[in-house]
């Protein structure tokens, strides 16, 4: 299932331009002719679906995040309109009923997601033959040092009590890995593959407390919150680098009958 974490969308949308960056990178990677209906599956606060948006002038964007805060903000920024449809749902049990969407579009949304295998099962359902799924996440190796920094803190007093030992709800595939379950899943014109992302934040605590380590506050009192995240970031170089590593993924789903390769 996807992890449930409201996030603080508010304060996402407002530092969240490296993630932003990331995202309309991906974007580029979906042909689109203006028509289709695109299903964003992981929307956050809107900051890409805002340029999809704009690539589809005659279509239309199902916005579909865990987090309520996020779709929140994402309702604040992007307004009414009829052309999108801003859901709060678990991407692994989503239902769109009997329409099927022309592609989907989905930015550092999948590491949050422990079952891969029913996510990518899910999405080819809600595809049409010959849909396109395009995506990024974190992959293999991502942000490594930031969470053995975390580890080290967290396994301290007095933060050992909720964090020592805890594995975290993160999933950083490989591609070979996700490649395969794709192919299970129903797609083929499959292309997974690994980037080095590194990004410097202007707001480096804000950053760390609100992106990279809320799972972490999460498992801790409210009290201790601001000095575990002081904690990590004193553990690490300065200035803060965060060393991301993404997951890309392309990948068409297959026709009925038709050869998965």
């Amino acid at each position: 299932m996807t992890i449930a974490r409201d996030w603080d969308g508010s304060t996402y949308d407002r530092i969240s331009g490296p993630m932003e960056h990331m995202g309309l990178k991906v974007l580029e990677r979906l042909p689109l002719e203006g028509d289709e209906t695109v299903l964003d599956a992981g929307c956050g606060s809107g900051r890409v679906t805002e340029a999809l948006l704009e690539r589809l002038p005659r279509g239309r964007v199902i916005g579909v995040d865990g987090a309520p805060s996020m779709i929140e903000a994402a309702r604040a920024r992007l307004g009414d309109r009829p052309d999108l449809d801003l859901r709060v749902a678990d991407l692994v049990a989503l239902d769109l009923g009997e329409e099927r969407v022309d592609a989907v579009l989905s930015t550092a949304t999948f590491h949050w997601i422990e079952d891969h295998d029913a996510l990518f099962a899910r999405l080819r359902a809600a595809l049409r033959d010959g849909g396109r799924l395009v995506a990024q996440c974190g992959g293999a190796g991502n942000i490594e040092v930031i969470h053995a920094a975390a580890e080290v803190v967290g396994a301290q007093p007095p933060y050992a009590a909720q964090l020592e030992g805890w594995a975290g709800p993160w999933n950083f595939a490989g591609p070979e890995e996700t490649a395969a379950r794709l192919r299970t899943a129903g797609f083929t014109d499959v292309r997974c593959g690994l980037q080095d992302w590194p990004v410097r934040p202007d707001e480096p605590e804000t950053y760390l407390r609100t992106i990279i380590l809320g799972a972490h506050l999460e498992q801790l009192p409210a009290d201790l919150h601001a000095g575990f995240v002081a904690g990590v970031l004193t553990a690490l170089p300065s200035p803060l680098v965060v060393p991301y590593v993404r997951l890309n993924i392309d990948a068409t789903a297959a026709g009925e009958g038709g050869q998965v390769s």
